[in-house]
Formats: C-alpha cells, structure tokens, sequence
C-alpha cells in the first residue's frame, strides 16, 4: 500500500526555519580551521596542545549530547519539545562564539579548553532539537530532503556573506584586494557577527516555525533508550559512516589553512579559497536536493564522496606560488560538498520513523543526539590526529619557522580522500531506500489509524 505524499512546506516556513542554521555555518569552520591557527601560530600553544585541548572539549558531548536529546524528546511547555531549548542556548552559545573567537593576548590552553567547551554545550543545545524540530516538519522521504537543502542553502548563504565581510573590509581599509589582515582579524569580524546572529536568527525561527502537535510523547528511559538505538541497523551503518565522514572532512578543515600558508605560502588567501569552496557549495545544494528526487539519497551521498576523494587527491601536485591551480579543485570539491549537509540529516528522519514504529514514541532528538554526537567525536579526533601527526612528522606552526611540509601535503591531500572513500563504501548498499521508506510510513499510518 503507498500513501499520499504530504504537500509541500510553504517556502516562509522553509526559510524561517532555515535561519537557524546561520550562526552553526559560520561558526563551524573558523572553530576548525581558523581557531587551531590563531592558538597555534599567534598564541605559542603547540600545535599537538591545540588538536588535545579541542579533543576534550568534545569528550564532554558524552554527556551533554545523549542527555540534550533525551531531555528535549520529554520536554513540556507551551512552546512545545524543541524551541524552548534553541531559544536556551542563546547565551551560552553567544558569549563562547566571541570570547573564543577573540581572545586577550597571552592566553594558554585553559583558555581555549574552557570556551570550546561552553561553546559545543550552546552548540548542543541548539543543534539537537534543530534537526529534530527539522526531521517532524514533514514525514516524505523527498521533503525531508527538500527541508534540509533549504536549511544548508540559508545556512551556507550566510558563512559565504561571514568570509565576503572580511574581503571588503580588506578592501575598504586599502590593502590589496585580497590581503585580508590576517587569521586573527578575520576572527574579529566573524566574533561581532555571532553577538548579532546568534539572538537574532534563532528568536526568528522560534517565532516562525511552529512545532508539529501530532507526536507521541516519549517515555522510554535514557539508558534502554539507547540500546533501542543501537538495535537499529540502519542507524549503526550511518553513525558509523558519519564518523568517518567528518574524521575525514575535519581533518581537511584543520589543515587546509596551514597548507595555504607554508604549502602553498598564501596565508592572506585562505579567506578566499574558503569563500569559493562555499560559494560553490551555495551553487551545488539545488543540484543535490533535484538528484536526490530522482535517485535514492544515500546513492547520491556516495557518488559526491567518491569524487570527492579523487579530486582532493590533486593537492598533492601543488606547491609554493601555486594557489591559481588550487581554486578549479576547490570550486569542485565545494559543489560535491553541498551533499554533505543535505542528505544525511534526511536520511537520520528516515530512520527515526523505523524507531516509531518499533516503539510507539517519538523520539527524533535522540537520535539526532547521538548521531550529533558521533559527528563531533569525528570533527574532534580528526584534528587531534592530525595535529598529533604534524608534529610527528617535524612540522613547526609558528610562522616562518620553515620544517618539513611533506607531511603536511600527504596529510590534506590523502587524509580525507581516504576517510570520504570509505564512507562511500560503508553507505553504497545501505537499506532503508525510497521504496522501503514508501512501505514503512504506510504501515506506520495503517498502526496509527487502527
């Protein structure tokens, strides 16, 4: 029996719903890329302090993630299970972004420790029932899909908008035009605009999205919670392939300004190689959202993640003076990257509707927890290991202090190729499929009728 596919979101609540996203885009790549710079080369931290420090800040998640899901999937209020705790992560989210991203002179590894760390609570707090509140707008394999491009589109829009300020500013203050001032000014900027984006887009969404009423309220405790999950097959395939999967795309967002700077010895440039990969992102979501109409959207997850992987595998013939050759790589891997934040959120609501019918509740902040907490052990180990690596293989962060670089180049050429090639391989057959989704929701209707 197929089922009628619900209509469309009207496209006012796709975008308010969509602004959320915009402080999480920003923020993400300067924690990853800028931030290990900046407490690297400019704070004296070593490079190997810095991947640790950033390492246990995340190990916290442990904690926070599954309790977050846990704690919002039973929440009650008139404002319903998710928008509460968007609206209380607020400050925290707000003071952490500006104090990490600027920081006093002569501060040392407890300083970043102590913000990373309330800076991935705030995180948390907003990110678990953000997706959830995302996965309930709609029950369609295709819409999910649809939300979700919407949401990356507005989120991407704005990181691009994030590196376009410091471009201008550059400009304005009569450098040449793309001598930006540096890692630490770049972070200036973008620290100003989390005070005014955090608030603001987030008390947006919260007015104008409203929360889907038709649920069933969670009653399964946290522990048995949790082995319910872990009985999900499908949800173990894709936690596992999204571990690897950001280990692989975090390590390429801690290097990548280092390869800038000594590989390629462009250090003013890295705002606008980040620009283009975003830019090309922006142009690449549409794409991935009409693909995945067409094909299933895991398919188009693993054809992105293997030309991904080949692509990111020319870097290793680039050297000093040869930024111009870096940029066609960059727009192309940015378009095949615009997969990345469009379909596996779809396809983690897929799976919650497998829990639904296995157990009566709705629980769809639980797994975005868990799966959110297996992206951030990812996106941390991936830093710690490869600045633990760098510093194996002779490679000084301080600026001009020269070292060797062949690390440094098979690090970002090789490292997340092979971690993007893997996770193709752990997706390519994964089970839950269109038709398998059609046949789940009809009998999760049918349950539900009776």
């Amino acid at each position: 029996m197929s089922i009628k596919a619900p209509q469309p979101l009207p496209r006012r609540t796709l975008f308010f719903y969509g602004l959320s996203d915009m402080p999480i885009q920003v923020a993400m790549i300067p924690v990853l890329s800028l931030v290990p710079n900046l407490y690297g080369a400019d704070m004296g931290i070593e490079v190997a302090v810095v991947g640790t420090m950033m390492l246990i800040a995340r190990s916290f998640d442990i904690v926070t993630d599954p309790l977050i899901g846990w704690a919002t999937d039973h929440t009650r209020s008139r404002w319903g299970r998710r928008r509460v705790w968007m609206l209380a992560s607020i400050p925290f989210l707000t003071l952490a972004s500006y104090r990490l991203f600027v920081p006093p002179d002569g501060v040392g590894a407890d300083y970043l420790l102590l913000w990373l760390a309330i800076f991935w609570l705030g995180w948390t707090m907003l990110q678990i029932p953000y997706y959830a509140l995302g996965a309930e707008l709609s029950a369609s394999y295709d819409e999910r899909t649809r939300i979700t491009a919407w949401r990356s589109w507005i989120g991407i829009a704005a990181n691009v908008f994030s590196k376009l300020v410091p471009l201008v500013a550059g400009v304005c203050t009569v450098y040449f035009c793309f001598h930006l001032g540096g890692i630490r000014n770049n972070l200036l900027i973008i620290g100003l605009m989390m005070l005014v984006l955090v608030p603001l887009t987030i008390s947006a969404t919260a007015l104008g999205v409203h929360e889907p009423k038709s649920f069933v309220s969670a009653r399964t405790p946290l522990l048995p919670g949790l082995r319910l999950m872990w009985r999900n097959l499908p949800f173990r395939r894709l936690v596992g392939a999204l571990f690897i999967n950001f280990l692989g795309q975090s390590i390429a967002t801690v290097t990548v300004v280092f390869f800038i700077r000594d590989v390629l010895q462009e250090e003013n440039l890295a705002i606008l190689m980040l620009l283009i990969f975003f830019g090309c992102q922006l142009i690449g979501i549409p794409f991935w959202n009409w693909f995945c109409q067409r094909i299933d959207k895991h398919r188009a997850w693993c054809l992105a993640l293997f030309a991904f992987a080949g692509l990111h595998c020319l870097y290793m013939l680039l050297g000093a003076g040869d930024f111009l050759f870096m940029l066609p790589v960059t727009a192309c891997t940015g378009f095949l990257g615009a997969a990345f934040p469009v379909v596996p959120p779809s396809m983690t609501a897929d799976i919650v509707d497998l829990d639904t019918l296995e157990t009566g509740e709705d629980r769809t902040a639980m797994y975005f927890a868990v799966s959110s907490f297996v992206v951030k052990i990812g996106s941390a180990f991936g830093p710690f290991m490869a600045l633990a690596l760098l510093g194996v293989t002779g490679y000084d962060q301080a600026v001009g202090a020269g070292g060797s670089l062949d690390g440094l180049r098979m690090l970002y050429s090789f490292g997340p190729a092979l971690g993007f090639a893997f996770c193709a391989l752990i997706v390519w057959n994964y089970p839950l499929t269109r038709t398998r989704h059609e046949a789940l929701r009809s009998e999760l209707l049918k349950r539900r009728e009776s």
